[in-house]
């Protein structure tokens, strides 16, 4: 990351007042491109709104020199998803990343998560990741260049508990992220799923004192390069935790053919 630049290129970033987000937009801004921080500024659970947490981000790159506006609109409706692309445009005339990192939180059993707590989720992760793409990407395609970056989770990869809600939007992610990718491909548009790991208020409660360092800055140089425009792979899931990176796949076995209805013992394997 150190001699790549993103000069004249313009990143809308969300959930960028804090943690990884914040991180990705003071990242790329100061590497020289123009940043729409986007972040309503809400609690843990997405409850609330704030102006500080995406203006204070502002803040810092103006300070630095860089260019950034903040915009707080949710990407959790179609609204917001639309509003928060449109005031990319407004400002900047074009978008030519996308990184999806808005987040929140809310943990139950599944014999006791709530209908209200499941869609809430959903509606940040899951859906905000669509209704911003769905915003951008035909842009990106009429342009003929696009780099797009969806968040997805260990949780989403293989589940954890008391968070069905979080896990299957994080796996929904991963098929967006297919379809994103495949459908961009003709167009100069990539799509690949970073898949994070680092201390932030997400691990509010939890015991974090043998953890190695994991800070969002490990994390950072690799959404970094999936946003480049030297970047080539689309459509791959990459794990980014505590400075180690690995690429994730979702594998098929060798499998067996049924004769007259008889399975080959090599099914199970």
């Amino acid at each position: 990351m150190s001699t790549l630049r993103f000069d004249e290129r313009v990143a809308v970033i969300t959930g960028a007042g804090r943690g990884l987000g914040r991180e990705y937009a003071l990242l790329l801004a100061s590497k020289g491109a123009k940043v729409v921080v986007n972040d309503p500024g809400g609690s843990l659970s997405g409850d609330g709104a704030d102006t500080a947490p995406a203006q204070q981000v502002v803040d810092e790159i103006t300070t630095a020199g860089g260019e950034a506006i903040a915009v707080t609109d949710s990407v959790a409706t179609v609204e917001g998803g639309q509003a928060i692309i449109g005031k990319a445009v407004e400002r900047f005339g074009r978008v030519d990343i996308l990184i999806h990192n808005a987040g929140t939180v809310r943990r139950g059993s599944l014999k006791e998560l709530t209908y209200n707590d499941f869609e809430a989720v959903l509606d940040v992760h899951l859906r905000g990741a669509f209704h911003v793409v769905r915003t951008a990407f035909p842009l990106m395609c009429d342009s003929g260049y696009g780099r797009v970056v969806l968040t997805s989770s260990i949780g989403g990869l293989y589940g954890n508990h008391e968070v069905a809600n979080y896990a299957a939007a994080k796996a929904g992610i991963l098929g967006l992220c297919n379809v994103v990718a495949l459908e961009g491909a003709a167009d100069g548009v990539l799509c690949n799923a970073i898949i994070p790991g680092a201390v932030t208020r997400m691990a509010e409660g939890l015991d974090t004192s043998a953890y190695p360092p994991m800070g969002p800055d490990l994390v950072a140089p690799v959404v970094g390069w999936l946003a480049h425009e030297t970047c080539s792979v689309t459509g791959e899931y990459f794990v980014a935790i505590a400075g180690r990176l690995a690429r994730a796949a979702v594998v098929e076995s060798p499998g067996c053919t049924s004769h007259r209805g008889r399975w080959n013992k090599s099914a199970s394997r």
